[in-house]
């Protein structure tokens, strides 16, 4: 497939996709901003996917090479489900990156956004035989969603995705072992909202094993009605309680993200 001529000033991007392409552009590109902000970014080597609505299967994803701090709306390059760009771009893209996240969106079509990091502390229970214990209120939301997948070594290969597919099923968060976090959500918004909560979730685990005593488990009920407990707190809007705010801050610190 060939792909769409790329004007030759990419800011007039806007001018050549839909309204809701565009906003789609812009939150994902805030997504990228706020992994970076938060820490949770490898330098370039994890990514953040979001599908873009239409019948075709059609994803934006990072450009290869950039920093996430970097990427704004209209540098996001737009790929199918092979990877392969729809519209032209002078940024390059890694097919091999897209593995797991063509694997996800393939079998979720629930789903907008699969976000996947490296972060220390993720790596660090994701190697761990027990994995995410019930320790915190942050773990029962975790554990109320939660799937594993097995280390096979760099994502880079095909036929890994029907394995990742069945160990994903219907879970919101994957613990990609010996490797790190993934989350999914039907928005951007979910997705982040979920990888904080995940992220958080390992952070206390290591912190509170480092301290050497007894640790204290969440009871298992508990995790039976956490669902409902997460759309009170969220005013049953999920992540998106929390979006507004998030660009706020980030409009605080630098609005390029948008451009």
């Amino acid at each position: 497939m060939n792909a769409s001529p790329f004007p030759t000033d990419t800011s007039a991007l806007r001018d050549h996709v839909s309204a809701e392409e565009w906003q789609l552009r812009v939150d994902l590109a805030a997504c990228y901003r706020l992994v970076a902000l938060y820490g949770w970014s490898d330098l370039v080597f994890t990514h953040i996917s979001a599908r873009v609505p239409g019948p075709e299967h059609h994803f934006l994803i990072n450009p290869y090479g950039l920093m996430f701090d970097e990427i704004t709306a209209s540098s996001l390059v737009k790929v199918d489900d092979q990877c392969r760009k729809v519209i032209d771009s002078p940024h390059p893209v890694n097919p091999a990156g897209f593995v797991i996240h063509s694997a996800v969106h393939a079998v979720r079509e629930d789903i907008q956004c699969v976000l996947h990091t490296h972060t220390r502390a993720g790596i660090a229970v994701s190697a761990q035989k027990n994995g995410v214990l019930p320790i915190s209120q942050q773990s029962t939301f975790v554990l109320a969603s939660l799937a594993y997948h097995g280390y096979e070594g760099v994502a880079i290969r095909d036929d890994e995705k029907t394995r990742l597919q069945a160990n994903l099923g219907q879970a919101n968060f994957l613990m990609l072992r010996n490797h790190g976090l993934l989350t999914v959500g039907k928005t951007i918004a979910d997705a982040f909202l979920a990888m904080y909560t995940f992220e958080n979730t390992c952070q206390i685990q290591i912190a509170a094993q480092s301290g050497g005593g007894e640790l204290t488990p969440v009871d298992p009920r508990i995790i039976d009605g956490v669902g409902h407990a997460m759309k009170v707190q969220t005013g049953g809007l999920g992540g998106g309680f929390v979006w507004p705010s998030l660009i706020r801050k980030l409009d605080r610190i630098d609005r390029s993200y948008a451009s």
